[in-house]
């Protein structure tokens, strides 16, 4: 089995340093996928750049969450599950949306909803996806940049939750009152 090295800013690559500096002032600490990609700073710029972008999307804050989690949970992610957890209650995201989102189920909200669903046909069809999808998303009160923005996201989650499946990254003491657990097999 490999073990990955969990970076500190004294270990890292010197191409990672500045980003995980900027991280702990951002944080109050590196978090653990943050020092993971570390060991690559091609990985972890593209984690904080692709972060950043997917902020100015036209989503709003939990609707940037119903994104990330939904591809999350179907990625079996325990680590993200329980960062964006964490993070969606600190941006007052309300406690019946994460739990939704934790358990896979649906909203009772349609434009909510209609987010949930295609996010999920975008993760589990890979992209491929048919007209009946986009009109009944477009429908929902969504936009074409809604679209891309839901495949941006998805490729936000793909880097992230991969790589904290092959690191096996441990989940930071911050996250720990969220811990989630996936019902998702690794393939062999």
């Amino acid at each position: 089995m490999t073990n990955f090295t969990l970076h500190t800013e004294e270990t890292a690559p010197v191409k990672s340093t500045t980003i995980l500096q900027g991280a702990k002032k951002a944080y109050g600490f590196v978090p653990n996928l943050m020092a993971a990609l570390a060991e690559s700073p091609a990985a972890l710029e593209a984690y904080v750049t692709l972060s950043g972008i997917f902020d100015k999307s036209d989503f709003t804050p939990a609707e940037r969450q119903i994104v990330l989690m939904t591809n999350n949970r179907l990625n079996g992610c325990t680590y993200c599950m329980a960062a964006h957890s964490t993070i969606s209650k600190m941006q007052k995201i309300p406690a019946d949306v994460i739990e939704t989102l934790r358990n896979g189920t649906s909203f009772t909200d349609p434009k909510l909803e209609a987010l949930r669903v295609f996010s999920t046909q975008v993760n589990q069809n890979r992209g491929v996806l048919s007209d009946a999808d986009i009109d009944a998303f477009i429908a929902a009160g969504y936009s074409q940049a809604n679209v891309l923005e839901v495949i941006l996201g998805t490729g936000l989650k793909v880097l992230s939750n991969y790589s904290n499946h092959v690191v096996n990254t441990p989940v930071d003491d911050a996250f720990q009152s969220d811990k989630w657990s996936a019902d998702i097999p690794v393939a062999a």
